[in-house]
């Protein structure tokens, strides 16, 4: 009898996410994907980010699949922050810029433990530009990581390029970003803080593009039926391919990770969690606001009173998730005015879980990434309240391009905090009731809203977008190994040209995930 040829050995790909939790979560979502597609998956973590992700890592792990965690120390004496200080949500955002400082200083940790494994591809965070240049010496493919939509990378592209915010005469004055397939005007105010001056990130800029340019490609977190033109666009510009492989959030579910077990096993998470789910339960479906800046924003005493006022002001049941752990905020009686139809939650609290359940008609939001796909995923028409980083472009998307919300502020606000006005208890009321009420207006957002809520959930189903741009994208790792030219350790010629149009892929189906510590010997 002939011998049976055994089956090949599954890829072992490396995932290494940015030292912020937004940047974090969807990567490890990603890596459960793969590891569901029976990819050996390893997640590169430091100490203090890793428990941010047990809870995930223990339940998939639970289950089975090929995923494991590598912790690799975290420079704290080389970036002079104290110990267990390795996430920008463990910062006040006036000092956030620290972590951008450490960064570098994990080179050679990434550099060790990479030639030290010697994984069949990279996935890594576009702030880890060096990852590109280790993997074309293993002769492995290297795929960069965006946190972010492709709509914010096109503007920040165009900006970077054509610079049309420094022909204007002031911070105030309108102008238009050049090139989009969207008419979209900003001022420099509502500017990321790396396009105003100069910031770490802003010096690191010519590595990151030349790291995204020797990358195979980007992985996306969102799905091509709201980004396609964008798509298109990035790959006519920068001459990049991109994998849709969103909304991975959505995607975890599809594979039987809870939505309310997300966010980690503390105690007060999740009381929380209990919490807010069980007086949603109470509610008439469609009735609640759920009110969210994300695990980074501050506010002043003033502000928090407005919102307060604001949110009793509008009429309509609210869940508000505040991180300022005092009370000078609260007006006079706010507490008992608002008995039984306001909830107030410290801390943390299962967003996810939130937006999709019955209750839930409406979301404030930061717009941040995650937090918009979250909410487009759950089909909720927003109300938008940028404050910091890219979020003001996605609110462009959110309220222009998709047209699927409406502003909170009327004058135009800032990534600065020193420069933000004070956003009116009035404003923040006709705001909800725009989004919230009857008319014209309000049904058209909720109707576009929905519709892109079922293409959401749909693409990340079996034949959907995203569940075949994830197929695709492992395809392209084990095509790329079988390819590979055996007479060299390097990456043949071609590997870092760029395929026509034609092979840009959108898709993803979504993992669980093993997380088995491995001590990685970093000396």
């Amino acid at each position: 009898m002939g011998s049976v040829e055994a089956p090949p050995a599954p890829p072992r790909v490396f995932f290494i996410p940015f030292f912020a939790t937004g940047h974090m979560i969807p990567l490890v979502d990603i890596a459960r994907l793969f590891a569901a597609r029976g990819v050996d998956s390893t997640v590169l973590v430091t100490p203090a980010n890793a428990a941010l992700i047990q809870a995930t890592v223990d339940a998939a792990a639970d289950s089975g699949l090929p995923i494991r965690t590598l912790i690799y120390p975290f420079p704290s004496s080389e970036s002079g922050l104290p110990p267990g200080v390795e996430n920008i949500s463990a910062l006040p955002p006036s000092e956030s810029y620290k972590i951008d400082v450490a960064t570098p200083f994990v080179r050679p940790a990434h550099d060790r433990l990479l030639r030290l494994h010697r994984p069949d591809a990279v996935v890594a965070d576009v702030h880890f530009p060096w990852t590109t240049f280790v993997a074309r010496d293993l002769g492995v493919p290297r795929f960069t990581f965006q946190a972010l939509g492709l709509f914010p990378v096109c503007m920040m592209n165009s900006l970077f390029t054509n610079l049309p915010h420094l022909a204007v005469a002031g911070d105030d004055v309108p102008f238009l970003v050049p090139n989009l397939p969207h008419p979209i005007h900003m001022v420099r105010r509502e500017l990321p803080d790396f396009l105003r001056g100069n910031t770490q990130i802003g010096a690191a800029m010519d590595d990151i593009s030349a790291a995204e340019s020797g990358s195979l490609g980007v992985v996306v977190n969102s799905f091509v039926e709201m980004e396609s033109a964008y798509a298109e666009y990035y790959y006519k510009t920068c001459n990049m391919r991109s994998w849709f492989v969103g909304p991975v959030a959505l995607a975890a579910a599809g594979q039987g990770s809870s939505l309310a077990t997300r966010g980690g096993d503390d105690p007060i998470a999740a009381a929380n969690r209990a919490r807010c789910l069980s007086w949603l339960d109470a509610k008439a479906p469609k009735s609640v606001v759920y009110v969210c800046f994300g695990s980074w924003s501050q506010f002043t005493v003033e502000q928090l009173r407005e919102m307060a006022l604001g949110l009793e002001a509008a009429g309509h049941p609210f869940l508000w998730v505040v991180r300022d752990g005092g009370d000078k905020w609260m007006p006079m009686g706010f507490e008992r005015r608002v008995e039984g139809r306001g909830l107030v939650v410290r801390g943390w609290a299962p967003q996810v879980a939130i937006l999709a359940h019955a209750a839930v008609g409406g979301f404030v939001t930061h717009c941040g990434w995650n937090s918009v796909l979250e909410g487009v995923s759950a089909g909720l028409p927003m109300v938008t309240w940028p404050l910091s980083t890219e979020q003001f472009m996605n609110e462009k998307l959110v309220v222009g391009v998709l047209r699927v919300g409406v502003r909170a502020a009327e004058e135009p606000g800032s990534t600065m905090e020193e420069e933000r006005a004070v956003v009116g208890a009035a404003e923040l009321a006709r705001a909800v009731g725009r989004v919230m009420g009857s008319g014209e207006e309000a049904e058209g957002m909720r109707r576009r809203a929905r519709e892109y809520g079922e293409t959401a959930r749909a693409v990340v189903k079996e034949g959907g977008s995203s569940h075949k741009g994830l197929s695709d994208l492992i395809e392209e790792i084990r095509a790329w190994h079988s390819n590979k030219d055996t007479k060299s350790n390097r990456l043949p010629s071609a590997a870092f040209s760029h395929p026509s149009s034609k092979m840009m892929a959108h898709g993803t189906p979504l993992p669980q995930l093993i997380v088995e510590y491995v001590t990685g010997e970093v000396s």
